[in-house]
C-alpha cells in the first residue's frame, strides 16, 4: 500500500512539474532561446530524488568542445541518471520518438532522431547532429542501437561515430572529443543488485514499459552510477571502426569495474573537468587517432 502511495506521488509531481516547465520549453526551443538547453537540465534534477533514483558520479565530463559522450544503453532510467548531470541531448533512434511520455520528453530534451533503415536520410541526420556539436552542445550517443541487461555491453554500431567527423568537415575545428561513459545499476534499497536481479531497472528486449516502470518505482530507492572516462580526440583522418571498437572497449571496461565496486585508472580526477589529450601511439586506446 505504501508503495503504491509513493507511486502515485511521483506520477502526481511529474505532471505538475511537466505542466510548470512544458510551456516554457515549447517557447524556448521555438524561438531558439538559451534556457531551451537549461530546463531540460532543471527537470531530471527534480524528476531524479521523486523517482528515487540516486545518481552517484565518478570522473568528470570533458570541457572541450565539440564533445560527443558515448555511452552504454540499459534502460529508461539512462536518459534522467545522465540528464541531471549537465546540459546536454540525446541521439536516439528513430522508434523512441513514438515512446509513450518517454518519447514526448525526447523530443522537447531537442533530441535528434536516427532512422538506421533509411540510408539517404542518415546523412542529413548525421549533419544535423554535427550541427549541434558545432554550436557547443553535448551530444550523448548510445552506440549500442537498443538496451542492454545492464551486466555487459553490447557491440557498438560504428555508422554514428561519423558525426564526430562531420562535425570537422563543417566547422575550423581540427579535432572533435569523444568521451567513453558507462551508466551502472547497483543497488536497490541499499542492497546490491547482483547479475540476476539488476534488470529490475535494466529494461532489455520486449519488456512492456508500463509495468517495468512500476516495478522500478515500487522500489523506492535505486542508485546508479555514471562513469566519465578520459575523454579521446579524433581528427578527420581517423578510422571510425577503430574509434567505435576503441570506445566500445573502454565503456566495457568502466561498467565492468563499477559493477565490481572497483576504482578504474581512467576516473578519479580531482579537477572540475577533464581535458581531451592525444593518445600516444602504440598505447592503448591510442588506435583512436588516425
Amino acid at each position: 500500500m505504501i508503495a503504491w502511495g509513493r507511486i502515485a506521488f511521483t506520477v502526481v509531481a511529474l505532471a505538475l512539474l511537466t505542466a510548470v516547465l512544458l510551456p516554457l520549453q515549447l517557447l524556448a526551443t521555438r524561438f531558439g532561446w538559451r534556457i531551451a538547453r537549461r530546463l531540460p537540465l532543471l527537470w531530471h534534477r527534480i524528476a531524479c530524488p521523486l523517482m528515487g533514483l540516486r545518481v552517484h558520479i565518478r570522473g568528470v565530463p570533458a570541457s572541450s568542445r565539440p564533445l560527443l559522450l558515448v555511452a552504454n544503453h540499459s534502460s529508461w532510467a539512462d536518459i534522467p541518471a545522465l540528464g541531471r548531470i549537465m546540459e546536454l541531448s540525446f541521439i536516439a533512434k528513430s522508434e523512441v520518438r513514438d515512446w509513450p511520455v518517454f518519447g514526448w520528453l525526447a523530443r522537447l530534451q531537442r533530441s535528434v532522431f536516427i532512422d538506421r533503415g533509411e540510408r539517404r536520410s542518415v546523412g542529413l541526420q548525421v549533419d544535423a547532429v554535427a550541427d549541434r556539436l558545432n554550436a557547443g552542445e553535448v551530444m550523448v550517443l548510445f552506440a549500442e542501437g537498443t538496451t542492454s541487461d545492464g551486466n555487459e555491453v553490447l557491440p557498438f554500431k560504428t555508422s554514428l561515430f561519423g558525426a564526430a567527423q562531420a562535425a570537422l568537415r563543417l566547422a575550423e575545428a581540427d579535432e572533435v572529443s569523444i568521451q567513453p561513459v558507462a551508466i551502472a545499476y547497483t543497488k536497490a534499497n541499499g542492497m546490491p543488485l547482483g547479475r540476476y536481479y539488476r534488470p529490475l531497472l535494466a529494461w532489455p528486449g520486449d519488456v512492456p514499459l508500463g509495468p517495468h516502470l512500476l516495478a522500478a518505482l515500487k522500489e523506492g530507492a535505486l542508485d546508479a552510477e555514471i562513469v566519465f572516462g578520459e575523454p579521446m580526440r579524433i581528427t578527420a583522418e581517423s578510422d571510425r571502426k577503430k574509434v567505435a571498437r576503441t570506445v566500445e572497449t573502454e565503456v566495457s571496461r568502466l561498467l565492468t569495474e563499477a559493477l565490481r565496486g572497483r576504482p578504474t585508472s581512467a576516473i578519479g580526477a580531482t579537477n572540475n573537468h577533464a581535458r581531451a589529450r592525444p593518445l600516444a601511439s602504440g598505447a592503448t586506446p591510442a588506435d583512436i587517432v588516425g
